[in-house]
């Protein structure tokens, strides 16, 4: 046996650990949520009689109706407005001469080293004086503000491997700044750009602290917010918990299954390259 294939082997099979370390704690719990309502399971087992009633019970006792509209909003309120933001904070930071480029880009990678919950509280008094506390916009505005060091520290990198040569035949042909980042660097940035929303929609659908602290009306959390309401309420029941949580956990992992040779291909064009 080669040291190639050796090494293809040995590959393969901590790829197959990682699988199945990742498959387990989903496997536990969907098994977990079949079970009668009520009990308390221990370990992994298929039900005899799998309660797939027990979804559509914790759908309701958890009003997810309310709370999929609520988190669709507030995604659609975070997402674009971070996208066209960071956009255009790596193209000028790339590509324009803009005054201090480097010390402004070193201040959003020093905001990549600050814990979330560090900044929680000073959050919420801002948040606070603002008078938004228990709206959506507690969320929407602290999260884009949030995301921005990573997006930015994205799309300057992809913006960083696009070759100077076409910049400046777009700006013999006329085009200034804007014109050439509508027309020539953002159609090149379609990769880039469509991995951070996915990354963006991820993490703004599994939302819990922040949607925790800053709204009190449960129906305009995220789902993942959700999450610790009905914890608190249901909390004895594991195997509703169990189903509330694969249901809230759906919508993440159907997006990432969509769209993850489009996350691949992003990765592989160099758009987190430097």
């Amino acid at each position: 046996m080669t040291s190639a294939l050796r090494g293809q082997l040995a590959g393969r099979a901590l790829l197959v650990v990682f699988m199945v370390l990742t498959l387990v704690p989903f496997v536990t719990l969907f098994s977990t949520a079949l079970q009668p309502a009520g009990s308390i399971p221990t370990g992994v087992s298929w039900p005899s009689d799998p309660q797939w009633g027990n979804f559509a019970e914790a759908w309701d006792l958890a009003n997810l109706s309310t709370l999929t509209r609520s988190s669709l909003l507030i995604v659609l309120g975070v997402v674009p407005a971070s996208l066209l933001l960071a956009a255009l904070a790596g193209y000028g930071l790339a590509t324009l001469r803009v005054p201090f480029a480097n010390a402004i880009f070193l201040l959003f990678v020093l905001g990549l080293t600050i814990p979330f919950e560090s900044l929680i509280t000073p959050l919420y008094y801002q948040v606070q004086a603002l008078g938004l506390l228990n709206t959506r916009w507690a969320l929407i505005l602290p999260l884009i503000a949030l995301y921005m060091p990573f997006g930015v520290f994205w799309m300057r990198a992809h913006f960083l491997t696009v070759p100077a040569e076409l910049t400046e035949a777009a700006t013999i042909d006329g085009a200034g700044p804007w014109r050439a980042f509508r027309h020539v660097h953002l159609p090149l940035a379609v990769p880039a750009l469509s991995s951070l929303a996915i990354l963006l929609f991820l993490w703004t659908w599994n939302q819990f602290v922040l949607a925790i602290v800053m709204v009190d009306d449960p129906t305009k959390r995220t789902m993942a917010g959700a999450l610790g309401a009905f914890q608190g309420q249901y909390g004895t029941d594991i195997v509703l918990l169990s189903a509330g949580a694969l249901l809230i956990m759906a919508p993440t992992i159907l997006v990432f299954v969509v769209f993850q040779r489009q996350f691949s291909r992003a990765l592989l064009q160099g758009a987190v390259k430097g």
